[in-house]
């Protein structure tokens, strides 16, 4: 992490003041992290009925955990950010969190429903972070239990030079976010800003850059059902990039 002044650049999703802003810029928008948990369970219990413990995986601050955490008896969440786990830790007590990297971590139990939601799954790194990121996913579910993955975008969806804005004022903190994704390679470099100001600590700014890798549908396929999942590709979903809906063999 280097600073400068008011201006901090880190890592994408990982430092401390972007894990603050981070839930309440996207709730914000209007993304409802609730209704989001409430459909991917009804999902969920169409494929494995009676599915009553669950692992969100790449679960950030635990937005998508809280609602989650209340329509299961037992819920988890991993997230490698230390930032993000903190946060997580500090508001929402009543939540299971583990700080761990999606392509390797053992919890020692099994679930009857993994999930893996708002793209984080882009993070893996390449072709070998998702196949060991997958392995990861069926080694924690049962036989018959259903994994649910949103994906990021496949390389012929994606707009090379996308450029995004949006403004979110929650509890009378104003963020203004803007992003420029590029393609590089068999990935996408994401270069966000954000401005946040508020009256006790005034205006400060974060930068973010990080790279998602772009993966065709038939690569998630492959590493799915590599690892013993059979999954099929649903279209829609909470962001309009999908869903990978699969069954543990």
């Amino acid at each position: 992490m280097c600073r400068r002044g008011a201006d901090v650049t880190i890592d994408i999703m990982y430092g401390d003041e972007f894990s603050e802003v981070y839930v309440s810029y996207y709730e914000g928008q209007g993304k409802d992290y609730a209704a989001e948990a409430e459909d991917i369970t009804r999902l969920i219990r169409e494929r494995t009925p009676g599915a009553d413990s669950l692992l969100d995986v790449a679960c950030g601050t635990g937005a998508h955990l809280r609602r989650f955490n209340q329509l299961f008896a037992h819920s988890e969440g991993v997230e490698l950010s230390e930032g993000m786990v903190k946060f997580g830790r500090v508001h929402y007590p009543e939540l299971t969190l583990h700080q761990g990297d999606m392509r390797d971590f053992h919890l020692g139990r099994k679930f009857d429903a993994v999930t893996c939601m708002f793209s984080s799954i882009g993070h893996v790194g390449g072709p070998d972070g998702l196949d060991a990121t997958a392995r990861c996913f069926a080694e924690h579910l049962v036989t018959g239990g259903t994994l649910v993955v949103e994906p990021w975008w496949f390389p012929e969806n994606f707009i090379d030079g996308y450029v995004a804005s949006g403004v979110s004022e929650v509890d009378g903190r104003k963020m203004v976010r803007l992003s420029h994704s590029v393609r590089e390679g068999d990935a996408t470099k994401i270069t966000v800003h954000m401005a946040i100001a508020d009256a006790e600590r005034g205006l400060r700014h974060v930068t973010e850059v990080g790279l998602l890798s772009l993966f065709e549908q038939a690569r998630y396929e492959k590493a799915f059902a590599q690892a013993g999942i059979d999954a099929e590709y649903v279209e829609g979903g909470p962001l309009g990039r999908g869903l990978f809906v699969g069954t543990r063999r």
